[in-house]
């Protein structure tokens, strides 16, 4: 058998104190990078909740515009809907975000079936830290395969207005 030296020493001061070191700079880098990613956290909630409501507005719009019903019900304009809080509740709640959303629908040709709709969704931190105005915009155009009734009249013809197809 071959002897093999072995060092029976164990771990000396001076290696223990380096390890501490580096474990305390590892962690303090860490705990450093913290504040901006609860920023980043805050931020993506914001946005995510304000691309949600722009998205159910523009579809919104987008089925009342397409369905030919509605043609001559459509109303052009800017206008401002009531403040959307994100609780659902009638009034706000501590932590509670409000978001307010203005649609514009405008019509560049009339003898076109062709809308534009743009959707602007803001809340009141966004300047505050530097966010800025979620804005979409969309062409639609009224096609008769996206007619629909009323539900009280299932024989395909015009009763009327789809519900909210005006503006607020």
């Amino acid at each position: 058998m071959s002897r093999v030296r072995v060092n029976s020493r164990g771990i000396g001061l001076i290696e223990v104190i380096i390890a501490i070191f580096l474990v305390t700079v590892g962690v303090l880098a860490i705990l450093s990078m913290q504040p901006s990613a609860w920023r980043l956290v805050g931020k993506s909630d914001y946005l995510g909740r304000g691309a949600g409501i722009m998205h159910r507005e523009l579809e919104r719009r987008e089925a009342c515009i397409m369905n030919p019903c509605n043609r001559n019900n459509i109303a052009l304009g800017t206008a401002a809907s009531p403040p959307i809080l994100m609780s659902g509740l009638g009034a706000a709640v501590p932590g509670d975000a409000t978001y307010w959303v203005t649609t514009q629908i405008t019509r560049p040709n009339p003898a076109l079936n062709v809308w534009n709709v743009t959707v602007t969704v803001t809340w009141p931190d966004q300047v505050a830290h530097g966010y800025r105005d979620l804005t979409e915009s969309i062409v639609v155009a009224s096609q008769q395969r996206s007619r629909f009734a009323l539900p009280a009249d299932d024989t395909g013809e015009c009763t009327g207005p789809g519900p909210g197809c005006t503006l607020p």
